[in-house]
């Protein structure tokens, strides 16, 4: 009999050829105990760069591997869509083409689930930029605040594993780990967020693709608050403050740095907020930030 967790990976892709196959290795060589990978999804929305020929060559190597294309991009939240109709397991691990997992990370996500409570689990997304730029400095900076809320309240992205008890999250959702978390919630499961389990991505290397990801993750949170009733921790100002009270007291030497990021910050949260009460705009198919690519090359 077998005991282990089994689950659904879907990867979802666009024009990710610079990552992909490395990305594809790495959940290959997952180092796997209590859970079983059954199903490796790549979907891809409308690559033109090689990322489905890579993606090819990959099934033909392992049986596990499956590729579904689309020919326009519909947004990731239709992908993964297309990815929890084809899951054959009962949890589902979704992950984006640009980021590479570290080799426990889907053990540590997976087996969580053993305790019937859980619903969702997310891991701990950790940048290769360079923290002595201040591009840098500001990207480590965010997903430090996004792990120190996440401990205090749970709050996942970029890799997340799910029990499939949903047929579609709604496909006009930005954001669409966050809109995973609601349904997750509203069926009485719990989140739970596993610091342990980590996930290398690349955040933008400049300003103007800095503030076009803030931009846009505003915009979607506004869209989930109108549309599915759920607010993620990062609108609680509250909680906000306490965490940068905390990043300040631990890194002194960093508040001016801090202030300049969080001046940045607000001035995307405006453009997104104007973007989205004003301009009636929804970027549930977002522009890509192309910086925040080619993550094996940085590693």
């Amino acid at each position: 009999m077998n005991s282990k967790i089994t689950c659904s990976v879907g990867v979802f892709a666009h024009n990710e050829a610079a990552n992909i196959g490395a990305l594809l290795d790495a959940l290959i060589r997952q180092k796997l105990k209590k859970a079983e990978i059954r199903q490796i999804i790549v979907v891809s929305s409308a690559s033109k760069d090689g990322t489905d020929e890579i993606v090819r060559e990959y099934c033909q190597k392992d049986e596990r591997i499956r590729l579904i294309t689309q020919e326009k991009r519909e947004g990731k939240s239709a992908a993964i869509n297309l990815f929890i109709a084809a899951a054959s397991e009962d949890v589902c691990v979704v992950i984006s083409g640009d980021v590479i997992p570290a080799p426990r990370t889907i053990e540590r996500l997976v087996s969580a689930f053993a305790d019937p409570k859980i619903g969702a689990t997310g891991g701990r997304p950790v940048p290769v930029n360079d923290p002595d730029s201040l591009i840098g400095y500001s990207v480590h900076l965010l997903w430090r605040l996004h792990h120190r809320m996440a401990m205090l309240s749970p709050k996942l992205g970029e890799m997340i594993a799910f029990r499939k008890i949903m047929d579609s999250i709604p496909a006009e959702s930005a954001v669409d780990e966050a809109s995973i978390e609601a349904i997750i919630r509203d069926a009485g499961y719990k989140l739970r967020y596993i610091p342990e389990a980590v996930i290398h991505n690349k955040g933008p290397l400049n300003w103007k693709d800095f503030i076009k990801q803030r931009r846009r993750i505003q915009n979607g949170h506004l869209w989930l608050i109108q549309n599915q009733g759920y607010t993620v921790v990062s609108q609680d100002k509250g909680t906000l403050l306490w965490i940068l009270i905390d990043e300040a007291i631990e890194r002194p030497k960093d508040i001016c740095k801090m202030m300049v990021v969080m001046a940045i910050e607000i001035y995307s949260r405006l453009l997104g907020t104007w973007d989205y009460r004003v301009k009636k705009r929804n970027p549930f198919a977002w522009e890509i930030a192309k910086s925040t690519k080619d993550l094996k090359g940085d590693q």
